[in-house]
C-alpha cells in the first residue's frame, strides 16, 4: 500500500506557476516545510491550510483531496 496523499499543494503551485520557495516566504516557514507538505510527507495545520489558500489566491477546499469519489 502506498502513501496516502492528502493535499494538493504541489499541483496548485504548478497550476498557478508558483514555487515552493514563493509558498514558504510568503508564509514564513522553512522551504523544508512546504517541500514536506508538497510530498504530503507532513500536513499543515488548518489555520496554515488557510494561509496556504490566501497565499495562493485559491478556495481552501481546491488544496485537499477529496473523501467522495
Amino acid at each position: 500500500m502506498g502513501k496516502t496523499t492528502y493535499n494538493r499543494i504541489k499541483s496548485v503551485l504548478a497550476e498557478k506557476e508558483k514555487t515552493n520557495l514563493f509558498l514558504a516566504e510568503q508564509l514564513e516557514v522553512a522551504p523544508e516545510t512546504v517541500s514536506k507538505w508538497c510530498t504530503n510527507t507532513a500536513q499543515p495545520s488548518i489555520e496554515k491550510l488557510f494561509a496556504v489558500a490566501r497565499a495562493l489566491d485559491v478556495d481552501v477546499r481546491i488544496l485537499l483531496i477529496s473523501t467522495k469519489s
